[in-house]
């Protein structure tokens, strides 16, 4: 019996997220990059899943759009208390 969800496995060159269920599987790889600088490096994964969301519902694009939609897929950013 295979284990399906979601998988975060956080390493010193980075942060890989295994998704997998009966009918899909794939793995998102997170290393720093020139807009991760700010964030320390515990943190880099949600940044960089944050600002790629964020980043992605701001092209306002029908197509984007679709595509969460046909996915199910919201996303909503957060007021942020440092």
């Amino acid at each position: 019996m295979s284990s399906y969800g979601i998988t975060i496995k956080n390493a010193s060159e980075g942060n890989r997220i295994t998704l997998t269920c009966e009918h899909n599987g794939g793995i998102i790889y997170i290393v720093p990059s020139e807009s991760s600088w700010v964030c320390r490096e515990e943190n880099i994964g949600a940044h960089a899943i944050t600002g790629f969301f964020e980043d992605l519902t701001n092209i306002e694009s029908t197509q984007v759009t679709a595509l969460m939609q046909k996915w199910g897929l919201y996303y909503r950013t957060l007021d942020v208390i440092a």
